[in-house]
């Protein structure tokens, strides 16, 4: 059992949660990401690890409450214990060798990006974010992004904060500006890192996508996490989740992503059925 020392809701629909797993904790990376369950009976579901503190051998985790499986977690409280929590599974983001880089994140994306620019701000790279929100209340991990950041770009859809526009409309000013990077890693919805990779393929900059389709066993043997990266097969929990976003086929991704809506509503509906009869 692993238990929850801090519980933190960052928005209505996103919440934080730090768990006691020091193995886990020991050698988490900017990138990987953990498996786990709620109860013994409960779906296993993969979420990217958002930081890890060694010392006190906790590991961060945010997620939005979007299904069932996410509900159920989001009914525990501090002092509780989740049944399964397993990890570091996947490879580590590459940050070795780069002397500046744009991390964009898109949503709660942002939690995945995080802990990247935290990583390269640490070995002196630097780090231009540029964080996207639908409107202000969605907004998360300002004041982190902050920290870690040489300069930090915020853009919100209706202009309720920051600068009104896409995280997009950013990148490529400040490329148009003279800024050359490295190389742009782009976390958030499979559309934004789309269009990300459109924009950056037009000036030959290198970019880095995070792709977390639907995983199962987080060993590559389900095949339910597959991708078609430059023209192969390529498994996001084995392979990735890291790869690079001018081979990855986005279309096929958003295709496959929509195949358990319906089970995901499903899902989410029981959640609630049963969280209503609790209450009662």
């Amino acid at each position: 059992m692993y238990k929850i020392v801090r519980k933190q809701e960052l928005n209505p629909t996103v919440t934080l949660m730090e768990i006691e797993a020091p193995l886990i904790a020991k050698k988490a990376e900017p990138g990987q990401f953990i498996i786990f369950r709620t109860f013994s009976d409960s779906e296993r579901v993969p979420l990217t690890i958002a930081d890890y503190d060694r010392e006190k051998g906790t590991v961060t985790i945010i997620f939005q409450i979007v299904g069932g499986a996410t509900m159920e977690l989001n009914t525990l409280q501090e002092g509780d214990s989740i049944c399964d929590f397993v990890g570091p599974l996947g490879k580590p983001s590459e940050t070795d060798g780069l002397k500046k880089v744009a991390v964009v994140g898109g949503g709660v994306g942002c939690a995945i990006a995080y802990p990247i620019a935290k990583k390269l701000h640490s070995l002196g790279c630097e780090v231009h974010s540029i964080v996207g929100f639908r409107n202000k209340d969605l907004v998360i991990l300002e004041e982190e992004f902050k920290a870690v950041s040489d300069r930090l770009c915020m853009m919100t859809d209706d202009g309720s904060y920051g600068t009104k526009g896409l995280v997009t409309n950013a990148l490529e000013e400040l490329i148009q500006a003279g800024n050359e990077y490295d190389e742009v890693i782009a976390i958030g919805p499979v559309i934004m890192m789309k269009f990300v990779c459109l924009l950056t393929k037009k000036y030959n900059v290198k970019t880095i996508v995070s792709m977390n389709p639907i995983m199962i066993d987080g060993t590559g043997m389900c095949g339910g996490c597959r991708l078609t990266v430059g023209g192969e097969t390529k498994f996001a929990c084995v392979d990735g989740p890291d790869f690079d976003g001018h081979l990855v086929d986005f279309d096929e991704a958003m295709h496959r992503g929509t195949m358990y809506r319906d089970f995901e509503a499903h899902a989410r509906e029981a959640s609630c059925y049963l969280l209503k009869k609790e209450v009662q």
